[in-house]
């Protein structure tokens, strides 16, 4: 019963049926068991800290009565894995992640689903760190696996077609992105009804895509599609909300309705300034006002807003990550704007750099990184 409530995204109810559950477990299989499942509960709350620590508890007491290579402890890292790259911690989720890889692959056969799903989250961590071939090797490797196990229309095929839609977004490749989220949401429209938790994720993917796109009443339709299934579906304060309102804000600096950015980015960060979430979230909120507010020609406010965002990649990003490259590159047009030149020159090469480093010469970020670099250049 608590896992179906959790399936339908009831996280409170379940929470509830699995501490009276509690009270009555006697054996250590049993706790640990309702530890698990309060820990995913945790996570689908979106309160990270608590997820971890409850999944920690049944780790503890696993450990102490099954041997090493017992598929339940893969299950519980590979849980906690999800969790912090949820919370932007990815070397200690790519950390979780390959220890129930280790134990998936001595113990499972070759084609089991729990493996291809393993090389798919690790995948996802070095999509997340801006690794991309790397993270399209796994996500290759978990397709194959998934074709040759499962039905045309399982979610977990959906699933990898999502991994790759988002990987190759970051990659400027969108015509690839937009052909992967469309064999995504094919299988999930014949798997789910309508409004279910999953549609939300494939929806900001569209919206994000659409926006590089510069369609952006598209975007923006999508991202308003995506807000209104997590209404439906997520507590009121879920850190999911914060991305939403980003999202949403962004659109609206890209359609020139700076006071209605202002509106959503404000509504975004009463969310993730308050609640325990992913840091890297709240960067990107702060890089989008920065944005707004460079766009609005208020240059204080704006890189007031740049530097707080900065702080939070440069602490949690690796130096050569293409997300540092963006915010460089921000800083160096709004430098351009009040003919701070070498100040300018200074970032903009930092964004190259990396963009060369990290990108496709034909990457939309690095072709503009250039332009800009140039016309910094023509002006010292």
């Amino acid at each position: 019963m608590g896992k179906l409530m959790l399936q339908v995204g009831h996280f409170d109810q379940a929470e509830e049926l699995y501490n009276e559950l509690l009270k009555g477990a006697s054996t250590d299989s049993d706790i640990a068991y309702i530890y698990h499942e309060l820990g995913r509960v945790k996570k689908g709350q979106g309160e990270y800290q608590e997820a971890v620590k409850f999944y920690e508890k049944s780790l503890d007491i696993k450990r102490k009565t099954l041997p090493e290579d017992d598929v339940s402890l893969a299950d519980t890292y590979g849980n906690i894995g999800a969790v912090y790259d949820s919370m932007g911690e990815y070397s200690k989720a790519l950390e979780y992640y390959e220890k129930a890889n280790k134990i998936f692959e001595i113990s499972l056969p070759p084609t089991h689903p729990n493996l291809a799903t393993s090389y798919n989250n690790i995948g996802q961590v070095y999509d997340n760190m801006g690794e991309y071939s790397k993270a399209l090797e796994y996500y290759e490797k978990s397709l194959k696996m998934r074709e040759k196990a499962l039905a045309p229309t399982h979610p977990d095929l959906a699933d990898s077609y999502l991994s790759f839609a988002a990987c190759y977004e970051k990659m400027g490749d969108y015509t690839a992105a937009l052909k992967a989220l469309k064999n995504a949401n094919k299988i999930q429209e014949k798997t789910f009804q309508e409004g279910n938790q999953v549609f939300a994720f494939t929806f900001s993917w569209y919206g994000r895509v659409y926006r590089d796109l510069k369609e952006y009443s598209k975007a923006l339709d999508y991202y308003e599609k995506c807000l209104a299934i997590d209404r439906k579906n997520l507590p009121e304060k879920h850190p999911d909300f914060g991305i939403d309102y980003s999202n949403i804000g962004d659109v609206h600096r890209l359609m020139g309705d700076y006071e209605k950015a202002l509106i959503f980015h404000q509504k975004a960060l009463n969310i993730q300034e308050n609640v325990k979430c992913n840091p890297l979230e709240c960067a990107t909120t702060y890089m989008n006002v920065g944005e707004t507010y460079r766009e609005m020609k208020d240059y204080t406010t704006a890189l007031t807003y740049y530097q707080k965002g900065l702080k939070i990649r440069e602490e949690k990003l690796t130096k050569n990550h293409p997300d540092l490259a963006v915010i460089y590159h921000n800083m160096s047009k709004l430098y351009f704007s009040t003919q701070k030149y070498s100040m300018a020159m200074k970032y903009v090469q930092q964004a190259v750099e990396i963009g060369q480093e990290k990108l496709s010469s034909t990457h939309p970020h690095l072709v503009e990184y250039r332009e800009t670099f140039e016309k910094i250049r023509k002006k010292q």
